[in-house]
């Protein structure tokens, strides 16, 4: 167009910013400054609209000073947006400093319920509850804020008694956004009696068609585990959205059945980028790595653009399978689509790296990562400690302490192993006790196993089984039998038979359902020539059912995996594979090479 108007313009500018083309819209605006088109009120809702879709607190601000030199700050729809600006950017300072520079004359309900959401989306509730109750009327909207901000936190109680506290005020009725607010935080707590009683709610007040209500509903049960109840549910909607669809699959995967889910991802319409990351971190997650990997190819050649989360969900499938050459395809795939600089996917990047035995790619993918959060540091942690860098991981550690970093639970866990398998007794000792004494964290049952594994393989075992036996009496079955199972080991690797037998009677051994306390003890009275006795615990197994998992191992050539299983020669290539590690003994073997050094 030759010549341009103001109205060209905030056509074009509130059209990228109704379409959630939010950078756009302020490239657009940027352009109009430049053309020295003036912009009106219309063109500053516009664009406080695309400064909150993208959060951006700097262009908000730049966008109010602008506000205030061209003489708009007086309009209602102006101010209403700046207060919705800063409440979205969680700046609720600003958004009450421009609510108080209106007048009371100006407000409306608008102004009202865009401040109360300003409280909300920062979580400072104690002011939300003050300007909630100082509204002059109570609309809609602002029951809805305030149900939906503590549904975010979690807060069933507190929900629901503002949902009794709305029926009794009878000055309005709740809608599909309650009812769906209300149905979200009893699926987030796991409330399913309460979800249900809800569920009754809506069916009675006559929303139970509605599309935003059917979806929280359908997501309640299917993340529940109640998937009969959930597919009722589905099939009784006349026409599913693209949230119903992904609900289900989501149900499925989260229990676990991956074919169940495939199949409803067969019958989805038009599936999104949603639909295809569900079910790739499902296979992730349930150990199909291939299977997630196939997907993920399958999601690119239908040009459907991967986003964060479907890279984390492949790299975790790489990560499994442990083939570097695949996570080295999916990090190129990352750098072409634009996301090496999510956090998200670095910290993926660093776990897959050093799972598939490249522990330089996970430091130079650490490197890379410019705001680390914890996860980034523990996912380093744990690769060091993994390839035997002990050194390196204790140094992570304090430059992790040195950047401000507060280490959790998962951190304790790495360290502890790292000292376990470097065999640095006194240095696990340490980290042991500040965890509780100076992070104040308890005690979980990886830490007990971890530290009772540590001082086991040191020889302590009179300690060992002490620590064993102070956190068994508070812990649950599970947490016993962890820590015991490695004491167990500790005194087969040691030859104590007397300590062995006394802790697989406190284990209960004989009446256990797993099957490496069982062989644990068997191998100790092999180990120790009592074969009668290793007999009296194999047949024991043998009558609870219980099975031992065969050991594997596996080798990757050529970006393809290939497993051996323990007793196991239905390998085409058995006959040669054994021909060769004969050969390979008998040089091991050979005098010749006893001392023969690379």
């Amino acid at each position: 167009m030759p010549q341009k108007d103001s109205i060209t313009w905030n056509a074009m500018v509130s059209s990228y910013s109704q379409l959630g083309l939010h950078k756009n819209a302020l490239s657009l605006f940027h352009l109009m400054r430049i053309t020295n088109a003036r912009p009106d009120h219309f063109t500053f809702t516009s664009t406080l609209n695309a400064c909150s879709g993208l959060a951006s607190l700097q262009n908000g601000t730049k966008t109010h000073a602008l506000i205030i030199a061209l003489g708009y700050q007086s309009f209602l729809p102006v101010n209403n947006s700046l207060i919705d600006m800063y409440g979205k950017c969680l700046d609720p300072a600003s958004a009450r400093k421009v609510f108080e520079e209106m007048g009371q004359s100006q407000r409306n309900e608008v102004t009202w319920c865009s401040l109360l959401f300003a409280y909300v989306n920062s979580g400072q509730f104690n002011i939300a509850f003050e300007t909630f109750y100082g509204m002059p009327k109570r609309v809609l909207v602002a029951w809805n804020i305030m149900i939906s901000g503590f549904a975010r936190y979690r807060e069933v109680e507190v929900c629901i008694n503002l949902f009794n506290a709305m029926k009794e005020s009878l000055c309005c009725c709740p809608d599909q956004w309650t009812f769906s607010s209300l149905m979200n935080v009893c699926t987030e707590s796991l409330e399913y009696m309460c979800g249900c009683a809800v569920h009754g709610f809506i069916v009675k007040s006559g929303w139970s068609l509605s599309v935003e209500a059917k979806n929280s509903i359908l997501s309640f049960y299917a993340k529940l585990g109640r998937m009969d109840v959930a597919m009722k549910e589905f099939e009784s909607v006349g026409l599913l959205s693209q949230v119903s669809w992904n609900a289900m699959i989501d149900g499925y995967i989260k229990m676990g059945n991956t074919f169940e889910a495939f199949n409803v991802f067969q019958r989805v319409p038009e599936k999104n980028v949603i639909s295809w990351t569900c079910m790739i971190a499902g296979y992730a997650r349930n150990g199909e790595g291939e299977q997630a990997l196939s997907f993920f190819v399958q999601m690119v050649r239908s040009c459907i653009c991967p986003d964060d989360f479907t890279f984390g969900a492949v790299l975790h499938g790489c990560s499994s399978l442990a083939v570097l050459g695949f996570g080295k395809m999916v990090h190129g795939c990352v750098i072409r689509y634009g996301f090496q600089a999510y956090i998200y996917v670095g910290n993926g990047l660093v776990n897959m790296y050093a799972k598939c035995g490249d522990i330089r790619g996970s430091s130079c993918a650490f490197n890379n990562i410019l705001e680390k959060d914890l996860v980034s540091w523990n996912a380093m942690l744990f690769g060091f400690g993994m390839h035997g860098l002990f050194g390196q991981a204790l140094q992570l550690y304090d430059d992790m302490v040195a950047h401000g970093m507060k280490p959790d639970k998962v951190t304790f866990i790495g360290l502890l192993m790292t000292c376990s398998h470097a065999g640095l007794i006194d240095k696990g000792r340490l980290f042991f006790d500040l965890m509780g004494s100076v992070y104040g964290l308890t005690y979980e049952i990886d830490h007990v196993a971890c530290m009772v594994d540590m001082l086991g393989r040191g020889g302590y075992l009179a300690e060992a089984k002490e620590l064993a036996s102070k956190f068994s009496e508070k812990d649950t079955a599970e947490a016993k039998s962890s820590s015991y199972e490695a004491l167990l080991g500790a005194c087969s690797i040691h030859g104590d038979v007397r300590m062995g037998v006394t802790v697989g009677d406190g284990l209960d051994i004989l009446n256990a359902q797993k099957d490496m306390g069982y062989v644990l003890l068997s191998n100790l009275y092999c180990a120790s020539g009592q074969w009668k006795e290793a007999e009296i615990v194999r047949k024991a197994m043998v009558d609870q059912g219980v099975k031992k998992m065969p050991g594997y191992s596996w080798i990757e050539v050529k970006n393809r995996v290939t497993v051996f299983v323990a007793g196991n020669i239905s390998h085409p290539y058995t006959e040669e594979l054994c021909k060769i590690l004969n050969s390979l003994e008998l040089e091991m073997r050979n005098p010749c090479f006893s001392n023969f050094e690379v």
